[in-house]
Order: structure tokens, then C-alpha cells, then sequence
């Protein structure tokens, strides 16, 4: 497939409440821009790649393009007073010889390959596809403040970029609008209006435009947790680590069921919410903690993360034992942990190591182990 893409980029930042283009606002260490132009140059069947721009951003945009687009040919284009005269100026912009054209918004920063392989493949059977979402909303036709209709919902989409075309198809469909004094708010539109079939695939509910401030990510605070336990080996006692019971010829030793990774974790997750140690919440004089299990202790760490509306990124777990070996072990604590933390398994991460021979831990005395929390703020 020769396929061309075009993104639309010559906006403004009116609604925004900026004077700047929002394609070139910040987002996630990168500009909105940037986003797109990754995942359309990470793409295969990708040949070209037109940024339709204003002759304010023209500097910016081409830094950002030259910058962001190493595997495709791209260029940079001024853009028209509508949209729809941006586009067109794009289009007449890549080689006649273009089969296929991708028109997306430069404001749509979320697009994924997923999504666009998804739509390159429905053009393979239509000539013209758009991208779009099931309207979770009743809608209401509204006119000078009165509800006038209520349209059924069952067949309303939102429609999304990229919509993919036939290159000659879209290509006439703009040259037949700019003659009959035809505007549209996307490019289906057009063939629609030029009596030609648009197809529609599933798009994808994240991949919203950036238009208003709210729909810009806010910016979510991070807090860091170090934890630190360990738990003297003795005989008469099971080895439980992180919620798992280990055969092992000897115990750990504590007035619970001294379960050290556990206990690390607590320590790691309670350090980054700036509550002390497990010592101040759990501590060892109190009769009814004899013996408990400290994954039910784990549970009332993890209600108060809900209470201040924390949620976990990620731990970093090194368990240091020099005996029982743990390889085969790693799995399960990983996905006993998962479960209560309420995150997947690739959120946590477990090495086990031994020290050497040296130390308390070498000596098989005891096993220590150490953890590093992440979690990130909600509100």
C-alpha cells in the first residue's frame, strides 16, 4: 500500500484559551503534536507524511517534524483560512501517485498503531472509512434554549481521526466542494455529500481531541516509598513471604507471622504517604497483631491509600536470602501481591539474591528485604 497522510496542525489555541497553536502545547514531556507524529512514523505502510500548518507555527512545526519523523519523507505546508482548506492544500501536497490517504488531527495526540491498522485494513474493501465511537449520551437537538428532538442514541456516533480514503476519491470529493461552495466539519462529510458510501470502524474512546483545558491530562503528583524489614530464621516456625507459604526447614521469626517482603511493602507504601512505619500502626505489644497474617495488615495499608486516593505505579522488590532458593517463587508472591494492591502483575517486580556468604543473611540467619514504592495522586 502507498499511503499518505496528512495532518491537520494550523489551528488555534481560541478555545483553548491561548494565543498558541495547542498542537504545540506540552503534554506527557513531549508536544501534543509529537504524539501523532510518533505513531505515524512507527508505522510500516506509511510513506509520507504532510503537516498542514500556519505561517506563525511554520518554524516550530518544521523543528517538531524534522525532530519526530526520521523514518518517513515529510514536509511541512501553510495552511488555508477553514480546515477544509488546510486539508486539501495537504493533499495537493503528496505525489499524485498516493493510493491511499490517512487525514488526521493534529490535535488528537492519543491515536494508537492499533487503531490506525485497524482502519488501513477496512480500506482495503471501501474506499472510504471513517474512525468513530458509540454516543454513550442521550443527545438532545436544542433550539433558543428548548429541546426540539431527541435522537435515538442506538445509531449515533462520534466520529474520530484518522478516516482513510481512496487518494483520488478524497481528492475529487474536496475539489468538487471547493466548486459547489460545499463546507464540512470533517472529510466524510464531503463524501457523503458527494453521494459517495463512508464506511465506519470501532475508534477508540481515548483518543480524544485536545480542545478545551479540561481535556488536556492533568498532571498527577508521584510519591516515592522506601521499605525496609527484616526477620531473624529459626526452627518451629513456616516461612511465609508475601502472603506465600515457602517448605523450608525453618521460619522467620515475629510476633505476626513476621512475612518480612510484606512487611516491606507496608513499610514502602506507608513511607510514601508520609504515615510513619508498620511499628506505629501495627505495633508488636499489641496482643491482637499476635500472630496475624500481614496480608490482612497489607489490606488496611491499602484501604488508607483509597482514603487519600492513591493508587499504586509500581514496586520494586529484593528479597535477600541466602537459602531456600526463591526463583520458582517469584511468580507466586508476584501474583498474591497484584491481587491485593489491585494492580497487573507487570506493576511489581521481585528479585531475589543471596549475599554472598556474608552477613547475617549469608550466615543463613536471617532474611532481609528491601522495596521501593511509587504511587501516584488521583485527585
Amino acid at each position: 500500500m502507498t499511503v499518505g497522510v496528512v495532518i491537520a496542525a494550523a489551528g488555534t489555541g481560541t478555545r483553548m484559551g491561548r494565543k498558541e497553536n495547542k498542537v504545540l502545547l506540552p503534554l506527557g514531556g513531549r508536544s501534543v503534536l509529537s504524539h501523532s507524529l510518533a505513531c505515524f512514523d512507527s508505522i510500516d505502510e506509511v510513506s509520507q507524511v504532510v503537516v498542514v500548518t500556519n505561517a506563525q507555527d511554520q518554524e516550530a512545526i518544521t523543528e517538531l517534524v524534522a525532530r519526530d519523523v526520521v523514518h518517513k519523507q515529510a514536509k511541512v505546508v501553510l495552511g488555508g483560512a477553514e480546515r477544509q482548506d488546510s486539508v486539501y492544500l495537504g493533499l495537493k501536497a503528496l505525489p499524485q501517485d498516493t493510493k491511499w490517504v490517512m487525514i488526521h488531527d493534529g490535535a488528537r495526540p492519543f491515536v494508537t498503531k492499533e487503531l490506525v491498522m485497524r482502519a488501513l485494513a477496512a480500506c482495503r474493501e471501501h474506499l472510504a472509512v471513517g474512525v468513530a465511537v458509540r454516543v454513550k449520551d442521550t443527545i438532545k437537538q436544542v433550539r433558543d434554549g428548548l429541546v426540539i428532538d431527541t435522537p435515538d442514541r442506538s445509531q449515533l456516533w462520534a466520529m474520530q481521526t484518522p478516516q482513510v480514503f481512496s487518494f483520488p476519491l478524497i481528492l475529487q470529493a474536496h475539489e468538487w466542494a471547493k466548486s459547489e461552495g460545499v463546507l464540512a466539519t470533517d472529510d466524510c462529510a464531503l463524501i457523503e455529500a458527494m453521494g459517495s458510501p463512508v464506511h465506519v470502524v470501532e475508534g477508540d474512546y481515548a483518543n480524544i481531541k485536545i480542545t478545551t483545558p479540561e481535556d488536556l491530562p492533568k498532571p498527577r503528583e508521584s510519591r516515592i516509598g522506601f521499605g525496609y524489614d527484616v526477620h531473624r530464621l529459626v526452627t518451629g516456625r513456616r516461612l511465609i513471604l508475601g502472603g506465600v507459604e515457602i517448605p523450608y526447614e525453618k521460619g522467620l521469626l515475629g510476633h505476626s507471622d513476621a512475612d518480612v517482603v510484606t512487611h516491606a511493602v507496608m513499610d514502602a507504601l506507608l513511607g510514601a504517604m508520609g504515615l510513619g512505619d508498620i511499628g506505629e500502626h501495627f505495633p508488636d505489644t499489641d496482643p491482637k497483631y499476635e500472630g496475624i497474617s500481614s496480608i490482612l495488615l497489607l489490606d488496611e495499608v491499602v484501604s488508607i491509600m483509597g482514603q487519600k486516593q492513591l493508587e499504586l505505579q509500581n514496586l520494586d522488590i529484593t528479597i535477600m536470602a541466602q537459602k531456600p532458593k526463591l526463583a520458582t517463587w517469584k511468580r507466586p508472591i508476584k501474583n498474591t501481591l497484584a491481587q491485593k494492591l489491585f494492580v497487573p502483575e507487570t506493576a511489581i517486580n521481585i528479585k531475589a539474591t543471596t549475599t554472598e556468604g556474608l552477613g547475617f543473611v549469608g550466615r543463613e540467619e536471617g532474611i532481609a528485604v528491601q522495596v521501593v514504592a511509587l504511587l501516584v495522586d488521583l485527585r
